[in-house]
């Protein structure tokens, strides 16, 4: 039993947290089940990473972020990515309009002014303090909502989260006062979340991209589910797109327009123009997310000028076409990284507050099948809020494993994470030479028992039951050009062509193709109209036993040795 069960206390309270490098959410399950955010004492279910200090006071979340203008060097942002790391591997490029890293005595952190006394000198304060500061504000919030004491929680983190990073988040977590149940990667709360939504507690087998465009960066996983087990196939991450590099789009639009009215670039006026700047360029991405055109109004902007502006959503995809390339080229990149076409994926799943962009959708959606489902805000008004989707996933995994033994617990959170084996290949039948049918999608997790049942032919007799490896393969097909209408061939000169100025289009299909002959059986003298079975069973060290019978009648049973079956 676990020790809060050994206590009496069979209702835990655990929670979710998601602690983003730019903002942060706490999420529960409630006793219905169902799942839903916690707001802070603001309400706010979205809470920046952020602290800041005027003289004794320590402001947090909007209120902190709100400071970037007025006190920015006292204003801690982005600091998540610098836990468990050194000075010389940490990268400042989101801190240049806040309070700085800076290393002392071999430790990364910030020095700020925490007195209201005049001529205070700056006091340094770590990155593992700040983090420790945020969390204990988090968990204010959550005990405040919930009204009773935390009794854990998982933590959500990115997938190139280092161990020494991970077992640091653990010990800072721990002094704040939060019992970690375990640090899960990003993308695998966002996908348990969603799965828990939309498919229940038996998700499908299927290949699913996850695409988590944040703010300061973007990271992405493809995760084969298989019998309800999740394998990460391919991680990817890239540290200049996200929303932040979208408002950099629109303010330098701004800024431009700003001087070619009033002769001064707001960008190298002041550090409190170019924030005040960045702040309403964030407010009116979101506002276009969701309408067509915005309102941007700042006042005193930059040498005593207002600045009043308008822009549409078109123009604005215009401006940040680049970014929203990068976007594409990612996710293209993450998919052969995990070497697999665009035919492979079933599903792909945005999560992030970035993925609000309505663009975002229209790229990928002309990038895969339209068998390929992308489940974002703007193709359904039901869809799941993105930037919601981790801290869910990491409230359902809280509540799955509250009740496991400590010991299991301190396993999850040890740096070694053991992937169950899986098969490299599809596994299938071949019955009386018919079509090749998979029993078993490639990175099928192992152990695992599928069974089918097959006609036999019309007429009955012997039949032949192949069990093949498959490999998939991409087929390209050329679809010829349409010719033109010539039922009026007075009205065409002679240069005219019958056909039309475009290039053969291609389609692109993807099959499965048996290459390997595992085994076969042969079941003798079926009757005119009978079925037969083929059971197959691999076991965790892929040996292969196979058992095929007519219905009714014996079973022809045969194993196949491991070094047979890739994995």
């Amino acid at each position: 039993m676990s020790e809060a069960q050994q206590n009496g206390d069979e209702a835990m309270t655990v929670i979710g947290i998601s602690f983003g490098n730019a903002n942060s959410s706490l999420s529960f399950t409630g006793s219905d089940g169902n799942v839903d955010l916690i707001p802070n004492q603001d309400g706010d279910r979205s809470i920046p990473s952020a602290l800041a200090y005027v003289g004794e006071d320590e402001y947090h979340g909007l209120q902190a972020k709100a400071q970037l203008i007025r006190n920015s060097t006292n204003t801690v942002v982005n600091f998540r990515d610098f836990i468990g790391k050194s000075f010389s591997d940490i990268d400042p490029t989101y801190s240049h309009r806040s309070a700085r890293p800076v290393e002392q005595e071999g430790v990364v952190g910030y020095k700020i002014v925490t007195s209201s006394e005049e001529g205070a000198e700056p006091e340094f304060v770590s990155v593992s303090e700040i983090a420790k500061r945020h969390l204990l504000r988090l968990k204010g919030s959550a005990e405040d909502f919930l009204g009773k004491a935390l009794t854990g929680a998982v933590i959500t983190v990115p997938t190139d989260f280092t161990p020494k990073q991970r077992e640091e988040l653990n010990a800072i977590a721990t002094s704040a006062g939060i019992h970690v149940l375990q640090i899960v990667p990003e993308p695998v709360s966002a996908l348990l979340a969603y799965d828990a939504a939309t498919h229940g507690a038996f998700p499908k087998d299927r290949i699913v991209v996850v695409v988590d465009f944040g703010y300061t960066r973007s990271d992405g996983a493809v995760i084969a589910v298989r019998g309800g087990m999740y394998t990460v196939l391919a991680t990817a991450h890239n540290y200049e797109l996200g929303g932040a590099s979208l408002d950099d789009s629109l303010a330098d639009h701004f800024a431009k327009e700003f001087e070619k009215k009033n002769g001064i670039d707001p960008r190298k006026e002041s550090a409190r123009s170019i924030a005040k700047l960045l702040a309403e360029c964030e407010i009116t991405r979101k506002t276009l997310s969701a309408s067509n055109s915005a309102t941007i109004s700042i006042e005193s902007l930059a040498g005593g000028f207002d600045f009043h502006s308008n822009i549409n959503r078109l123009r604005f995809e215009m401006l940040a076409r680049k970014q929203f390339d990068n976007a594409v080229s990612f996710v293209e990149v993450l998919v052969k990284k995990a070497g697999l076409d665009v035919l492979d994926v079933d599903e792909v799943v945005l999560a992030g507050g970035s993925s609000h962009t309505p663009k975002i959708l229209d790229r990928l959606q002309a990038v895969f099948p339209e068998s390929t489902h992308i489940a974002a805000p703007s193709s359904s008004a039901k869809a799941l809020n993105p930037a919601e989707l981790i801290a869910r996933g990491a409230a359902v995994q809280a509540s799955l494993i509250a009740g496991f033994e400590q010991s299991d617990i301190d396993e999850s959170l040890q740096p070694v994470v053991t992937n169950a084996p899986h098969l490299a290949k599809a596994v299938g039948v071949v019955v009386a030479d018919s079509k090749f049918f998979p029993l078993l999608e490639s990175y099928t997790a192992v152990p695992v028992r599928r069974s089918a049942i097959f006609d036999v032919p019309a007429e009955g007799g012997d039949v032949l039951v192949g069990i093949y490896e498959a490999e998939r393969e991409i087929l390209t097909h050329k679809v010829e050009r349409i010719a033109k209408d010539t039922t009026e061939e007075d009205d065409l000169d002679d240069d005219d062509e019958p056909f039309s100025d475009e290039e053969d289009e291609e389609t692109r299909e993807k099959v499965l193709k048996p290459t390997t002959k595992i085994a076969e059986a042969v079941i003798k003298g079926t009757k005119t109209g009978g079925k037969v079975e083929v059971v197959l069973n691999i076991t965790a060290d892929l040996k292969v036993s196979i058992a095929v019978r007519e219905i009714g009648g014996a079973a022809v049973r045969g194993d196949v040795p491991a070094a047979e079956v890739q994995k």
